[in-house]
Parts: structure tokens; C-alpha cells; sequence
């Protein structure tokens, strides 16, 4: 007898790593495709002209393309009086394109959470494990950052980062600069500065609630330290003067950074893609994707740590109360009595 041998097992070729690639090349297809498309029919024209008039390359095409720092006015109450060179921020009760798309982007925000989060049941489905995992995901990374104390805010810093993320990518979509109607948010500085007020107002507030009025106010005007003599005193409300004007350095920090990026970004990224339209903005749209996430977390996490700074009390840095852990926010109750301790 002759013994047979076993019959070789065939073994399915990996597909993963060929449908990564393929995913890869559709969404790179359909980029270059919208951007041919949106030159097509939203083609640019000399500045001051109509649509559809003659523009020279390539001079013609990068004068049309740039969007220049003040936004388009979509709606005013009074049109007569409307200034021929618009200022960069603007003080006009008047409806622009960055505010018409940021009123958009919120009611896609809003629209999409409720359908993500309708009807929460204990064994998920799709929608909501993914709203679930990029809050938890969100969470940890802030709580990694401010420890417990920065438990209550979370939401806020979740809301903001999600909210400027999805503003900040609007301005990669090809019609978004093209059509007058709609512009980037973050690319506008009124609205950047909007954001930062927001935020200003937010940690101040809280750094009022938590510690109290006289108690926020002596980290600024440390009177107590003259018990310590006439130096120490000075000293102390010297420092303190220094941080309250850096209070107020804080807003234009957050609105400038923001706005000088992504708009920056989105100008870049508007010319080469009227020079080019086809390979070449696809490695600039990499770029934006990632400097648009990287801005959007900075400006959170700068709210959240600024909300945190604001709640601690005068003196945290240097000793903690004997009932509390190390590091936790001080209650309006123990602020006299580490006052009278330093």
C-alpha cells in the first residue's frame, strides 16, 4: 500500500492591507475629482469681475482664489452704508459667510449627534460606540492632562474641540472659498475671537464660583502679603499685576493662533489647487487635515487648562492642605486659612 500524502491546505490571501489601499485610492480619486469639478463650474474670475468672465493663467487664478482677511458680507441691514474696503474685524450687525456656514456646521452638528445618540441602550450599535469611544477617548486624554479637577469640564473641552475641528475641515471642501456664500469659521478672526471671549469668560467665571470673589481677586491683589513686610508686599501685587495683564493676553493668543493657521492653511491650499487641481494638493490636503486637528485640540486644551489655573487657588503651587490631596482645587472655605498659613 501506498501512502497517500495529506492535500495542501490553500490559505486565503490577506486582503486587508489591498482594501486599506483601495479605500486610499478612492478617497484620493474622489478628491481630485471635486476639485475638477468645483473648477469646472465654480471657476475662478478677475477680482471685482462677474463669474464667468476671462481670467489669464496663472496670475488670474491666484488673484481669484485668495480670500482675503475680511469675509463676505451675505446679509446687512443697511447695504448703503457698507464700507468699500471692509475692515478686518468687524463691529456691523450683519450676517458674513463665515457666520452663515458656522450656523451650518452647528445644525449638522446637532442634527448628527441627536441620530448618533437617539435611543441609548445598554448593547450599542454603531453610532452610538463611535460617539461613545471619541468621548471616552476625549475624556482620558483630558483627564491625563488636568487630573480630577478637570473632571468637570470635560464636556466643555469635548464640545469645543469637536465644534473648531469641524469648523476647521469645512475649509478643506472644494466649494467652501470658491462660492461667496461660504467660508471656513476659523479662517474669519471675528469668529476665532468670538471663541477666545467664550473661553476668557468661561475660566473667569469659574474662578469666581470656585473660590469666590474676594478670594479669585487676592491672585491678582495679594494684599495679605504685607503681613509678611512692605517688600513682600510689593513684590506680591507687582507679580500680581504681571498675571492680570497676562489674563488679557490670553483671548488674543487663542483668536491669533487659530485664525492665522487655518486661514493661512486655507489660502496655501486654495492657490495650489487653482494652479494645479489634480496631484499635487492631495499631499497639501494631508497637511491641513492634520495641522486642522492638532489647532482645533490646542485651542481646547488651552480652555481647559486655563479653567483649571483659574480655579486654583493663591498658593496651591506651594502647599497643599493638610485635608485635601496635592494639586485639587482650593474651596472658598480653606482660602483664608492658607492665606493666614503663608
Amino acid at each position: 500500500m501506498t501512502s497517500e500524502e495529506p492535500a495542501a491546505i490553500e490559505t486565503p490571501a490577506p486582503t486587508g492591507g489591498r482594501s486599506r489601499k483601495m479605500n486610499w485610492l478612492l478617497v484620493i480619486g474622489l478628491v481630485i475629482a471635486a476639485n475638477i469639478a468645483a473648477f469646472v463650474f465654480f471657476p475662478p474670475f478677475p477680482k471685482g469681475g462677474q463669474p464667468g468672465d476671462a481670467c489669464a493663467y496663472p496670475a488670474c487664478f491666484i488673484n481669484g482664489t485668495l480670500k482675503f482677511p475680511a469675509p463676505h458680507i451675505v446679509w446687512d441691514p443697511d447695504p448703503e452704508t457698507i464700507p468699500t474696503a471692509l475692515p478686518l474685524v468687524q463691529f456691523r450687525p450683519n450676517i458674513t459667510s463665515s457666520i452663515l456656514t458656522m450656523w451650518i456646521i452647528s445644525i449638522l452638528l446637532i442634527v448628527t449627534l441627536i441620530a448618533l445618540t437617539r435611543g441609548l441602550k445598554r448593547v450599542p450599535g454603531k453610532g452610538q460606540n463611535a460617539i461613545e469611544a471619541l468621548y471616552e477617548g476625549l475624556e482620558n486624554f483630558g483627564l491625563s492632562l488636568g487630573g480630577p479637577a478637570a473632571k468637570r469640564y470635560i464636556p466643555l473641552f469635548v464640545v469645543l474641540f469637536i465644534y473648531i475641528l469641524a469648523s476647521n475641515w469645512s475649509g478643506l471642501l472644494p466649494i467652501v472659498g470658491r462660492i461667496e456664500l461660504f467660508r471656513a469659521p476659523t479662517s474669519d478672526v471675528n469668529i476665532t475671537i468670538g471663541l477666545a471671549l467664550v473661553s476668557f469668560s468661561i475660566f473667569h467665571i469659574e474662578g469666581v464660583r470656585r473660590l469666590g470673589l474676594g478670594g479669585y481677586l487676592s491672585k491678582f491683589f495679594p494684599i495679605r502679603a504685607f503681613k509678611d513686610g512692605v517688600g513682600a508686599g510689593v513684590i506680591g501685587m507687582f507679580v500680581g499685576l504681571v498675571e492680570l495683564m497676562l489674563e488679557f493676553v490670553k483671548p488674543l493668543t487663542l483668536s491669533m493662533r487659530l485664525f492665522g493657521n487655518i486661514y493661512g492653511g486655507s489660502v496655501a491650499l486654495g492657490v495650489i489647487t487653482a494652479l494645479t487641481i489634480t496631484f499635487i494638493p492631495i499631499a497639501v490636503y494631508g497637511l491641513e487635515v492634520m495641522l486642522n486637528l492638532v489647532q482645533a485640540l490646542i485651542f481646547s486644551v488651552l480652555t481647559l487648562m486655563f479653567t483649571l489655573a483659574a480655579i486654583e487657588g493663591h498658593g496651591d503651587e506651594h502647599e497643599a492642605h493638610p485635608e485635601r490631596p496635592a494639586g485639587t482645587p482650593v474651596r472658598p472655605d480653606t482660602l483664608d486659612e492658607l492665606a493666614t498659613a503663608h
